[in-house]
């Protein structure tokens, strides 16, 4: 008997501030796997079709039918996030999409987490319009929780997420700290078991103001000014099922 994990989404969900040794993306979703099969007494496997940069639709019209497709027993679902930084968005509308997607997934059989963003705004500049935003969206979120088989696991208010200590340099992703923050938050959901990870993670320096400017807002403006994605031309890092690495 196999349990089969897939997940779809943005940067938050591909894992992007946490990396392997050999420098690709780990994160929450990783962990989760890993926490899954540690306490299993089966095989689990995982897929990963999250791409960093994605907005909504492609994340419900591209990933969500490719990750049905590998018959998961469970589907964690998050995005919208990337959305709610555009300069124009419908919250209600986004909202409506993924409540349609979610219950499409559920009539596949398969068990839904949705796994809210942490709270960046704190850092970043106009950071109170993306919260009025965010919060708004969390409201929604949160009245999916009582839908049957569908879990939610509400990082945007967790205010582990106000230290600074658990964000990447950029200030948007979380580090390694932040996603086993969102890890635990997820496994308790579950009802699974919380590993104790053994590796020692130092806090990453945060960079000054103006090389914060330099290094990561500006290019993250060219790119919404010239309507590219950092995800663009990038490919899922496990688009198919296989056994969870450890």
């Amino acid at each position: 008997m196999h349990t089969k994990f897939a997940v779809i989404g943005d940067s938050f969900a591909e894992g992007l501030g946490d990396e392997w040794p050999d420098g690709s993306p780990r994160g929450w979703a990783d962990l989760v796997a890993g926490g899954l099969a540690a306490t299993s007494d089966h095989q689990v496997d995982y897929a990963n079709l999250a791409v960093r940069g994605k907005l909504l639709a492609p994340i419900l019209d591209d990933q969500l039918p490719a990750a049905l497709a590998l018959g998961p027993d469970l589907l964690s679902v998050s995005g919208g996030n990337n959305d709610i930084l555009r300069p124009r968005v419908s919250i209600a509308a986004n909202a409506g999409r993924i409540a349609a997607g979610l219950d499409a997934a559920v009539r596949t059989g398969t068990d839904v987490l949705f796994v809210t963003v942490a709270d960046m705004t704190r850092h970043l500049p106009l950071g109170r319009l993306v919260r009025r935003r965010g919060d708004e969206y969390a409201d929604h979120i949160r009245s999916w929780a009582n839908r049957p088989n569908v879990t939610v696991v509400d990082n945007w208010t967790d205010p582990a997420f106000h230290d600074s200590a658990l964000w990447a340099p950029d200030r948007l992703h979380l580090n390694t700290l932040g996603h086993r923050r969102v890890a635990a938050n997820v496994l308790t959901a579950l009802g699974a078991t919380v590993p104790t990870w053994d590796e020692v993670v130092r806090p990453t320096a945060r960079a000054s103001t103006l090389e914060h400017l330099r290094v990561h807002v500006l290019p993250w403006v060219g790119r919404r000014l010239t309507g590219r994605s950092s995800g663009d031309g990038r490919e899922p890092k496990s688009a198919t099922l296989g056994p969870v690495r450890r």
